[in-house]
């Protein structure tokens, strides 16, 4: 397969921080991450010219879990963000999905997140945001500073929102 992993334990650990931001709910809004793997450490950040907090906080997630090289890792994510712990964790996202995301809003990024968060095995940790937690306070800047750099894309899922089933 493409993305098995040649000579590598089945323990492949990632620790992930993760955090999104938008001014003005909606406005523009960014995304920041911190990916950790065997003492290495990457950041990754993005954004939108127009969007919501919410879906930058999920964004994050995706494009952390879309990261990964290999498949079959277990993922440790650290997020301040109850909206995405709560919906997988709490069942949420799988009524959800059966629903065919009908009258929910990010549809369009849960069906992203459901496809790659189904190649992994992902654990989420909730962390209380601002609260002086190093990793999740750059994650918080890396989100703002992607927010306020010019010339944004659209977030078109947020503008022309999607309803969908997982294929």
């Amino acid at each position: 397969m493409e993305n098995q992993r040649p000579n590598v334990s089945d323990n492949f650990e990632v620790t992930v921080y993760t955090d999104g931001a938008a001014s003005g709910n909606p406005g523009p809004g960014g995304y920041g991450i911190i990916l950790m793997c065997n003492g290495n450490q990457k950041e990754l950040s993005g954004g939108f010219a127009h969007t919501t907090n919410n879906r930058m906080e999920l964004m994050a997630v995706i494009v952390a879990l879309e990261a990964l090289k290999y498949d079959n890792c277990q993922v440790h994510i650290f997020t301040d963000s109850s909206y995405v712990v709560r919906a997988v964790e709490e069942g949420w996202l799988a009524r959800w999905e059966y629903a065919a995301f009908k009258k929910k809003k990010n549809g369009d990024l849960w069906l992203r997140f459901l496809k790659i968060y189904r190649k992994h095995q992902v654990r989420f940790h909730w962390l209380k945001g601002h609260a002086g937690n190093p990793f999740n306070e750059r994650c918080d800047r890396l989100a703002v500073a992607a927010s306020r750099q010019p010339d944004l894309p659209e977030d078109k899922g947020y503008l022309q929102p999607v309803v969908g089933k997982l294929l």
